[in-house]
Order: structure tokens, then sequence, then C-alpha cells
């Protein structure tokens, strides 16, 4: 039987459109997912969208709709995202589907021992759909940072988790790599978190104060945190508890999410897991954040830069590329229209397109189109293996990049054109079939990657009759169509 593969994204709110952000983590998972089909593996890809809460009620309340109706919308876009960045994802979860909201309630039934009823009063933020500790709003002025909004008190009689119980267990799984952070540079970071301690936390609100939420099992009067039960939704798409996807695919291979959602994924997350039995992810992904130009990405400053315009441009190839090598891929990075385009233009075309353009034009001209495409490559490979691994996007690139300017030094010092006057017909034929070799090997690598481009120079040099492509693999962009 193949070994299976699960990978996950988080699932964003659905009260906003999709930007940049979020669509290199869907690249990311979805490298992950096309290299382990790669291997030879059966995979399971889920990402979707978090659609209770605070935040959802509020926007359908202000314009006006049924929270379901705007969720319905906001979904969408999130859908037709995937669709437009070639994201091979086979599960797209809602957590208003009623196989979500009823694995929820299943959950929260298996949790209830650790589940006690409390009054809490303090302060919330509707933006983060989160309690903050005195100590946080004191530092932040008594603003959240991320919205700009004052925290609003509540004083309220919710159900609460024993999160405390778990504190040393999840400590032990991290330290001990059973759940593995990655980068490492995290680990640490987040051992300090748990070292310090972990209180209890409220994991419901009073439904007569916000409906719209999964009801507690057995109290209507209550409706689960929305950061509570969207967590669930990465074993309710399994069918947890009894199905057979659950038994084969879970524990998650790697969850990949963003920095700004650590403190639920490495402590509240594992915590429910341990309180139910079930395994801890055996590694998780952090990525950081994107800023234009040195800025956060913000509506209010009108630098949301959606995937959508980088295709019209430049294609999808290129935004995956620019996202996955460009964008560090353990600390945040930076996104420049020119950055953008000077990739394009020096890796893409100059050094990837040239070398097919190359190869395709001498194998056409020289041995009339006719190459042996079987031969090995000695190139190694390990340190491409060895960082998609690890998540290290941008290394991997790398180690394919250093193979397309290799091989556009290799076709400049053996200079075939000069071999074709010498009349050495046998010399002239391994020069190209190494050229060839090496076209193809670069293209199975880049098939997690840019699986588009490796598609086409797979087609180019499998092809009975090898000939240049019609049209270069990155044709020219001037720099005047960029906007400003």
């Amino acid at each position: 039987m193949p070994k299976t593969y699960y990978v996950t994204t988080s699932i964003p709110y659905a009260n906003a459109n999709p930007h940049i952000g979020f669509a290199m983590e869907l690249i990311q998972a979805d490298v992950l997912a096309r290299y382990a089909r790669q291997q030879g593996h059966e995979v399971i890809f889920s990402t979707g969208t978090d659609e209770h809460g605070s935040k959802i009620y509020e926007k359908a309340q202000e314009n006006g709709v049924d929270p379901r109706d705007l969720t319905n919308e906001m979904s969408q876009t999130f859908r037709s995202l995937s669709d437009m960045i070639d994201i091979s994802n086979n599960r797209f979860i809602r957590t208003t589907d009623e196989k979500h909201e009823t694995g929820a309630q299943k959950i929260w039934e298996k949790l209830k021992k650790d589940i006690y009823k409390s009054t809490y009063e303090g302060l919330y933020c509707v933006g983060c759909e989160e309690f903050v500790t005195a100590t946080t709003a004191k530092e932040n002025n008594n603003i959240c940072p991320h919205h700009q909004k004052p925290y609003q008190s509540l004083k309220e009689e919710n159900y609460f988790f024993k999160l405390s119980a778990y504190a040393e267990k999840i400590q032990k799984a991290i330290e001990d790599n059973s759940f593995e952070l990655l980068p490492a540079s995290r680990r640490n970071e987040i051992l300090r978190m748990i070292e310090g301690g972990l209180e209890d936390i409220s994991v419901s609100r009073p439904s007569n104060k916000l409906p719209w939420g999964v009801p507690v099992p057995g109290d209507e009067s209550q409706v689960m945190y929305v950061w509570f039960e969207a967590l669930m939704n990465y074993i309710t798409v399994l069918d947890f508890p009894d199905g057979a996807d659950f038994s084969n695919y879970w524990p998650a291979d790697v969850q990949v999410i963003g920095k700004d959602i650590i403190r639920f994924h490495t402590t509240i997350w594992p915590a429910m897991l341990l309180a139910i039995g079930a395994d801890l992810p055996k590694k998780l992904y952090i990525h950081g954040f994107i800023s234009i130009k040195n800025q956060k990405i913000s509506k209010s400053i009108g630098n949301v830069v959606h995937p959508q315009e980088v295709i019209d441009i430049f294609g999808v190839d290129p935004l995956r590329y620019y996202l996955l090598r460009h964008i560090p891929s353990s600390s945040d990075g930076d996104f420049t229209w020119q950055a953008l385009h000077n990739a394009y233009t020096n890796e893409l075309a100059n050094d990837l397109g040239n070398a097919v353009q190359r190869t395709a034009v001498m194998v056409n001209k020289y041995l009339d189109g006719s190459a042996d495409n079987d031969s090995p490559t000695t190139h190694d490979t390990s340190a491409y293996h060895e960082a998609l691994e690890r998540c290290q996007f941008d290394r991997a690139l790398e180690e394919v990049w250093k193979q397309a300017r290799g091989l556009n030094q290799y076709i400049d010092e053996q200079q075939p054109w000069q071999v074709a006057k010498q009349d050495d017909r046998e010399h002239l034929e391994q020069i190209l079939q190494h050229q060839v070799a090496s076209m193809l090997q670069i293209a199975e690598l880049l098939e997690p990657l840019l699986p588009h481009t490796a598609k086409r120079i797979q087609e180019i040099f499998t092809a009975d009759v090898i000939r240049p492509p019609e049209t270069t693999l990155f044709p020219r962009v001037e720099t005047d169509i960029l906007p400003s």
C-alpha cells in the first residue's frame, strides 16, 4: 500500500478578500503536496475557510446580509484563488459545513473531562477574535497593533479548557522533535512561552451575544469560541473519529501556518489533540509575512497586491517562483514589482529560458531534432531533497538554479557549434545528449515548484522531434506596464 501524506494550510477568515500573503501559504503547501505525489505517496491536501465568530457576524450586520450569504460569497473567493494559482488541493473545508459542525461537537464531547464553566472578565479584540492579558493590553496602550482598534472589556460566563494541564507534554514533544517546529529558530521562542506557563483558556461565547457559531453540545446558551472550533477542521475534514481518512492520514505530515497564529497551533491545538488521545502533527511549518515596499499590507495604505495582478502580467509560475525563492522561507520578506521583474528577467528568462532555447535550437539544428533523452545525469540532488523536507523552498530553488546556470556554463565551455564545424559527430552527440538529460532533470526538480514550466520543458525534450518552442518560456515584459 502506498505511503499516505497529509498537508494542510491554515483556514483564513472569510471576511476579506485574499491577498498575496495567503497565496504564498497556499503555494508552499502545494509544493509539499506535489512533491509527496512525485514520491509516489497518496496525498490529502486540505485548505478552506473559517466562517464563524464576531468578525463575520459584525461584517454581515454592517452589510445588512445574512452571515451565511456573506460566507458563501467570501469562501468562493478563496476557492477561486486556489484555481488561479494552480493549487492541487483535493479537500476544501468550510467551518459552516454540516460535516465540520457535527465533527466539532463530537470533539467537544471527547474534551469534556478538560472543560469547565467559569466567569471570565478581560479584554477582547474582535479583529483577532482573541482575549488578551492585561500585560499585553498595557504594552499596546490598550489598542490592538494589528487592527488599530481599542480592546473591548468583556465579562462573560464561558466554558474553559484546561490548557495548563498539557504544558509539560507539549514541551516534551517539541524538545524531542516528535512535534517538530520549522524553521528551527521558532522552537526556542515557543519553548520560552510554554516555560512561562500556560493558562486555561476561554473556549465559548454566550449565544445571546454571538449567535453565529457552533452550539456547545447540551448547552445552547453558548457557542464554541471561533479559534477553538476552527482548529478542529484539520481532523473533521478526515471524518474524525471513525473515518478511514483519519485512520490512514493522521497525524498530519506538515501543517503550514503564518507566524501570527503560532500560539494557537503550538499550544492550544496540540493540547486539544492530547486531550482526545490523538497524535500531534509531525511538523508545523511557520512562514513569515510579506510586506510591500517594506510596509505592512494594508487596505488603508492601499498597498494590497492581489495575485491576479501579478498573473496578468507575468503568469502563474513567475508568481510562484518569486514567492518561493525571493521571500525567505525562514523569515519575513518584501515584494516590489521591480524586484519581481528583475527575478523574471535575470533568472527565469536569462538563466532557465536561455538554457531551454539554446539546447532545443542546437539539437534541432545539429542532430535533426533527435537526441537520446534517457542519458543519465550525474548532478547530486540530495541538497534539493533535504531542502524540501525542511520546507526551505528558497534553498530548493537555489539548487535547481545552480544546475540551470551550470548548464549554460557547460554550453559556453563546450561550444557545440564549434564541435559541429569539426565534424566530430560522436562528441557532438555526447554534448547535446548531456544538455537534454540536464534539462529533463531540471524539469523533474521543478515539477513541485513550477509545474507549468516543468511540463513545457518535458514536452519539448521528450518529443519525437525536439524543436525550440514557438514562443520563449518567459517572453519579455516591459517595465512601463508595471503598476506604480
